[in-house]
């Protein structure tokens, strides 16, 4: 096969930030995806409806072809009244939950989930989706058990007290998540990234620290890698695109303390397409992408359409914003398929 059409795809995790990066996000998103699920852990992070609406409304004005879908963060301040206004918005389609500590802009996050029950329980009679970092912050844990834990100690009782929860594991990256979404109820999925596929430990730091490889949750040993793979093209439907593409400037990167995040948005689908052509899984892939994860939403599946062919493409080594550079995904390498410009 050397050329897809397919229904256009949904970014079910996407970081935009704020500021002069937004726009060459937004930008090769927009090329790519018809919508995606905005991340709320900015630098002021996006606590309440009022403040989404107005991210959504600086998401529109940088471009009118792609949909954000919004969220917001979830912090000790939630009450009902804002899960009443959640539920009256119609842009806000989730609310993310980050441990305190365990990512980037993450310092406004939980501290004990247990505190978070009377919320869960009204957002499961309100079926507002609840999306998590599933990493427990406690330092205590080597970084490479953080995910696991997680579901030993917090995952495994919010879905046997709240069955009816509609819940996001985000990013899983282990062995352990992909059969604890498996072995869940319907109610129950998981986003995939293309990271979180190609990579393992080794590509972080064998032969030296490849800052550009690095993100949270950190990539695991070759058994999880392909654990994660094999339940990307499965074809079960608990399983969709989220590429966590998390924009940071080079300088931000390469240094003494790196943030974590990989930038993906330029080439994700033409990653993912990759990797399912490799594993003859071509077939699965316009389910993964574009209805899966708007199935679970509830969002109507797309109307246009996009085109991949199979033809080499190499990925630039930097992009250039205002006199700055940030690195892309595989920089400088060479991909087997990509967008049709027609």
């Amino acid at each position: 096969m050397n050329e897809i059409r397919m229904v256009k795809p949904d970014d079910m995790h996407l970081h935009v930030r704020d500021g002069a990066i937004m726009a060459t996000v937004i930008a090769d998103t927009a090329k790519q995806f018809a919508r995606a699920i905005i991340m709320p852990n900015l630098s002021k992070p996006i606590v309440n409806v009022a403040r989404a609406e107005a991210y959504y409304k600086d998401i529109r004005t940088a471009t009118s072809q792609l949909e954000p879908l919004m969220t917001l963060y979830f912090t000790n301040q939630l009450d009902i009244n804002e899960l009443e206004k959640v539920k009256e918005s119609q842009y806000i389609h989730g609310i993310k939950l980050y441990p305190a500590g365990v990512t980037t802009n993450s310092e406004s996050g939980i501290d004990s989930i247990n505190d978070c029950f009377p919320i869960f329980e009204m957002m499961e009679k309100k079926d507002i989706p609840l999306l998590i970092h599933g990493e427990v912050n406690d330092p205590s844990i080597d970084i490479f058990d953080r995910e696991k834990v997680f579901i030993d100690k917090h995952l495994t009782n919010i879905c046997a007290k709240f069955p009816s929860l509609r819940i996001v594991f985000e990013h899983i990256s282990t062995k352990d998540a992909v059969d604890f979404v498996s072995n869940a109820n319907q109610k129950v999925s998981a986003t995939i990234t293309p990271q979180h596929i190609l990579l393992n430990r080794n590509d972080l730091l064998v032969g030296g620290i490849k800052p550009h490889n690095y993100c949270l949750p950190i990539v695991k040993r070759s058994s999880h890698q392909k654990a994660v793979l094999n339940a990307a093209i499965s074809g079960n439907s608990k399983f969709f695109l989220g590429t966590d593409s998390a924009p940071h400037l080079r300088s931000q990167k390469e240094s003494s303390c790196g943030c974590a995040g990989i930038y993906s948005a330029r080439t994700a689908l033409e990653f993912y397409a990759q990797i399912f052509d490799e594993c003859n899984a071509l077939d699965k892939l316009e389910n993964f992408a574009s209805k899966f994860g708007a199935d679970f939403y509830g969002l109507p599946q797309n109307k246009s359409y996009i085109t991949l062919i199979k033809k080499d493409y190499e990925i630039p080594g930097s992009i250039l914003i205002e006199n700055e550079e940030l690195i892309p995904f595989y920089a400088g390498e060479t991909l087997k398929w990509q967008l049709s410009s027609n």
